[in-house]
């Protein structure tokens, strides 16, 4: 099997152009390819497909297997594999995935794709969509308590999840314990991503993330894109920002005019390969 090992801040996928031909068993292959010991080792496997509404498809596998909706750092990653592997020689692309259509705009540099902006469209605010167990219409500065601890959180789904904490410094945080607790909560019946963040100024907000199916991560994109949500309707930062991830920067936008979030970052190959791993 050829595969393309790609990261977008230290955000780490296995890709498989499938447009031709669909690997069997996709979620125990995900987990085979992300062992970081027995493996190629990743966050996951996202799969490029056809599609009949867009110019590709997006399947993406969290390291445990399971299916993800949406992944920022991995969208983009796919805009640079199918651009410089030649499969299309758009710089404005179209991909699908589990939440819709996404428009990618590829930026060039020296021939080659540098950085890509993703419109991740709008955010979704209403607890019974993300889903969060709780009425109203926005889960806004909520007390929580969770691994003996008092927290206020706000929830966003950006076609996925995500669970907005803010911290002194989120560095000092034992996310091993405190994670997979934020994750598995009964407020959460899809699991959740939970993101600790600390307020630099107001054009700068600073992050850790705890991805739900893998762990920890260096970046999420999503998960950036749903901090700056959630930092605007707390009133801490302003409408674009630059958010700081263990794996580098993005900067986040969200469009008054049209209620869209667009991220701009990096996506870069790290290697080519083929795995020969045993039968699935």
């Amino acid at each position: 099997m050829k595969f393309t090992k790609m990261q977008g801040l230290g955000n780490d996928y296995v890709y498989i152009d499938c447009t031709q031909q669909v690997p069997d068993h996709i979620p125990a292959l995900a987990r085979r390819v992300s062992d970081r010991h027995f493996g190629i080792g990743s966050d996951g496997l996202i799969c490029i497909l056809k599609s009949d509404c867009a110019d590709f498809r997006m399947d993406m596998y969290n390291a445990d297997g399971s299916q993800a909706e949406m992944c920022g750092n991995g969208i983009r990653c796919v805009g640079k594999f199918v651009y410089e592997k030649g499969l299309t020689r758009k710089t404005q692309i179209t991909v699908e995935t589990l939440v819709g259509v996404k428009k990618l705009t590829l930026h060039k540099e020296n021939g080659n794709i540098a950085a890509v902006t993703v419109d991740m469209g709008v955010p979704e605010l209403t607890p019974d969509k993300i889903p969060v167990l709780a009425e109203g219409e926005r889960f806004l500065a909520q007390p929580l308590h969770v691994a003996g601890q008092d927290w206020t959180v706000t929830c966003v789904s950006m076609g996925n999840p995500h669970c907005v904490t803010y911290v002194k410094d989120p560095s000092v945080l034992d996310l091993e314990t405190i994670g997979p607790v934020f994750e598995n909560h009964p407020l959460f019946p899809a699991r959740i991503n939970t993101e600790f963040v600390r307020v630099v100024d107001r054009k700068t907000l600073q992050m850790r993330v705890w991805e739900r199916g893998s762990g920890e991560t260096m970046a999420c994109g999503t998960g950036a894109c749903a901090v700056l949500v959630a930092s605007v309707l707390n009133g801490y930062c302003e409408r674009e920002a630059l958010v700081h991830l263990s794996g580098g920067d993005l900067s986040i936008r969200w469009e008054e005019k049209d209620g869209h979030v667009y991220m701009t970052g990096p996506a870069v190959i790290v290697f080519d390969g083929e795995f020969y791993g045993e039968e699935i």
